[in-house]
């Protein structure tokens, strides 16, 4: 009796245990897709539909499972410590060499399945729970219980500590080693009932040992499959609690990533900074108090660093993993010439939206260095509630300038930008200029009065730009302007970018999917 007692108890702390480690799966699956295939919100809902469909149609399948249920829970722990644990290491390496699109297919298969295994596990414990002599409405009820605290365990493990400190692909071994160590354990625990028990004990060691190779050197070789997406060498890669960070570096042009995608290279961002700089400052009535919204890297902070009459610049950018990479890291020092650390600026890590709301200063200059509205979280930096924030903390006499993606590679998305900042009363100018590591490249500048572009001159030593060169930023090609056409030669009505309808991010999707 006390035997059985002790094996039910187990049953419940391995529900909890399983239960853990099937969320934290869910959870990285999700985190993959966003980093990989992009759109965070698309690819968390398709996690999350699919492992739950899987949970649904393994919880069906486990009715047929009369017999043998504690050994079939092993296998099925073995089965999720095999797929989940080198799912991560899969996926990296499929992105580096299998056709476009295998890896997504590759993702929804392994969630479905781990999904569907899940589902298995709990019908199993509660049947078996009850076969050693715990009342049916008990055993449901304690394995469902330690089956949904589990989760909530699993889920902030995984936000708090193992993307952070471990990243994905350690992670994933990482978490198989757990689920491994229950069956193990449930091996042991009811080894007397178990026939051909060198065998079960075999599979286990066999799985254990390419899971503790992948834990110790499975990043490592996903480091090199990471390598070819990237034409140059990285020099340093980091998951933090928002994003992966890389670094690369080859014949000096150093290069900085965000979840793949360019945020400057050092050849050319000269370019990109004094267009996002020197235009908003030249048209200000007065420069004293600056505010910049993104622009971790420090690099926009070292052009203002050129006027002397500025007295304070905040910079509020929302992962500190970056604003520290840029005031330590050699390679982006050389670039941002220690900015973030000169006295007069102050660098915040915080949500830009939140940071506005709750703000009560003006400012005299606006610098909006945001990356593009290519996920839910960045697509509300680009609405009118948000624009509207930034007009209410504008000086009267101050201008912002906001980076606007590609007028040409994504020409409703740059015009919608556009129209969405104009609803909120500022008047509006627009520019582009030639980034060679980017291509074309859109600038909305915003103020309470019309901007006299003729008027403007620059005060501070640049390499690229000039009065003329500004000037001539204005005019934009015929395939590029903001007449939008539809496929029956119509014209396009552009409504503005809400909070409420959120159409930025599928258009943003939609225009860069063949680039």
């Amino acid at each position: 009796m006390e035997a059985n007692i002790r094996k039910s108890h187990f049953i419940y702390w391995a529900s909890g245990i399983v239960s853990i480690c099937g969320i934290i799966f869910e959870v990285l699956f999700g985190a993959l897709g966003s980093y990989i295939l992009g759109d965070g919100v698309k690819q968390y809902t398709l996690t999350i539909s699919l492992f739950l469909t899987g949970m649904g149609i393994g919880a069906s399948i486990s009715e047929r499972v009369m017999k043998q249920l504690i050994v079939t829970f092993i296998w099925i722990e073995f089965m999720v410590a095999l797929i989940g644990g080198f799912s991560s290491f899969t996926m990296f390496g499929m992105t580096a060499f299998a056709p476009a699109g295998t890896d997504a297919l590759f993702l929804y298969l392994v969630t479905f399945t781990i999904g569907a295994l899940t589902g298995l596990e709990l019908p199993i414990l509660i049947r078996k729970a009850n076969e050693i002599g715990v009342e049916l409405n008990r055993s449901t009820a304690r394995v469902l219980f330690s089956d949904y605290a589990g989760g909530l365990i699993g889920g902030l493990l995984f936000a708090f500590y193992l993307r952070p400190q471990m990243g994905m692909v350690k992670s994933a071994f990482f978490v198989a080693c757990i689920n491994l160590a229950v069956a193990v354990l449930v091996l042991y625990l009811f080894r007397s009932e178990i026939k051909r028990f060198s065998v079960h004990l075999t599979g286990a060691i066999i799985i254990g040992t390419l899971l503790i190779g992948g834990l110790f050197f499975g990043e490592e070789m996903a480091f090199s499959f990471e390598q070819k997406l990237y034409k140059d060498p990285i020099i340093h890669m980091e998951e933090s609690a928002y994003q992966r960070i890389v670094l690369t570096k080859e014949q000096g042009d150093t290069r900085l990533f965000l979840n793949g995608s360019l945020q400057f290279s050092s050849t050319d961002e000269h370019r990109y900074h004094e267009t996002l700089v020197h235009p908003p400052v030249a048209f200000s009535d007065k420069q004293d108090n600056v505010l910049i919204l993104g622009g971790g890297d420090g690099i926009a902070a070292k052009e203002l660093l050129k006027y002397q009459e500025i007295k304070e610049i905040t910079l509020v950018d929302l992962d500190p993993a970056v604003t520290n990479l840029a005031r330590t890291n050699f390679h982006l020092l050389q670039v941002n010439k220690g900015a973030l650390d000169d006295p007069r600026v102050n660098v915040l890590n915080k949500d830009a939206f939140k940071f506005l709301e709750d703000a009560d200063q003006f400012y005299d200059v606006i610098i909006i260095d945001l990356p593009d509205p290519n996920n839910e979280s960045l697509n509300k930096l680009y609405t009118r509630e948000f624009y509207s924030l930034v007009r209410n903390h504008l000086s009267p006499g101050g201008a912002v300038m906001i980076q606007a993606t590609s007028p040409l590679f994504a020409t409703e998305v740059y015009w919608t930008i556009d129209k969405t900042v104009a609803s909120t009363g500022l008047y509006t100018e627009n520019f582009h200029v030639d980034v060679p590591s980017f291509g074309n490249w859109g600038f909305i500048m915003a103020a309470r009065e019309p901007l006299a572009i003729e008027e403007v001159q620059f005060t501070v030593e640049t390499e690229f730009l000039t009065e003329e060169v500004f000037q001539s930023m204005t005019v934009f090609g015929k395939d590029e302007d903001g007449e939008i056409l539809n496929g029956e030669g119509q014209v396009v009505k552009l409504e503005p970018n809400t909070l409420i309808n959120p159409h930025l991010i599928q258009k943003y999707e939609q225009a860069w999917r063949n680039y």
